[in-house]
């Protein structure tokens, strides 16, 4: 089975979340909600601006039985940007919860050995005229092999994206 490459999806989305992240005064509306698991680790970046008014919430875990604690926005910032300069990813088209059983806690074992990210952004820049949106859960490799060797491992290859653009009902690309 083939499957779709993202790292041109995710050089872009980098850039443009390193914008949101400094220079938020850009943007007339936006909800972020980025959630990267690696190692064990949780990192969660969480940010809204509606009607003029910002709220924002950045915290991690540092182990599987740790409780969750606020940090700074430039850690989670940084683990984040980390993740996107990976040079390859793959995407969940959202069928895993079609996996039952063995099959499910396969894939789930294999995919805790390689960093993922969900990315849930929308946002709607000053002087635009509609909002863009996208939900999308990647997981991030060093290398085109590195993610060959992810798809060869997994119970079933068929939870990846295989065509784009990609328009689920649950995860999709911008729209």
């Amino acid at each position: 089975m083939s499957v779709e490459f993202y790292a041109d999806y995710v050089r872009p989305l980098r850039v443009l979340l390193a914008e949101l992240d400094q220079h938020p005064e850009r943007f007339q509306t936006y909800d972020v909600h980025i959630e990267l698991a690696a190692s064990g680790k949780l990192v969660v970046y969480e940010t809204k601006r509606r009607k003029g008014q910002a709220d924002s919430l950045y915290y991690g875990r540092s182990g599987p039985g740790d409780s969750p604690r606020q940090i700074a926005q430039t850690t989670a910032f940084a683990a984040i940007d980390h993740f996107m300069a990976l040079s390859q990813f793959l995407a969940f088209n959202g069928k895993l919860e079609n996996l039952a059983g063995e099959d499910a806690a396969q894939s789930l074992t294999i995919g805790s050995q390689y960093p993922s990210c969900a990315v849930r952004f929308g946002y709607r820049r000053k002087g635009q005229p509609k909002a863009m949106s996208m939900f999308m859960i990647f997981v991030g490799f060093n290398d085109d092999q590195d993610a060959g060797q992810y798809v060869a491992k997994i119970a079933d290859p068929a939870i990846l994206v295989d065509n784009r653009p990609l328009r689920a009902d649950k995860v999709y690309e911008w729209k």
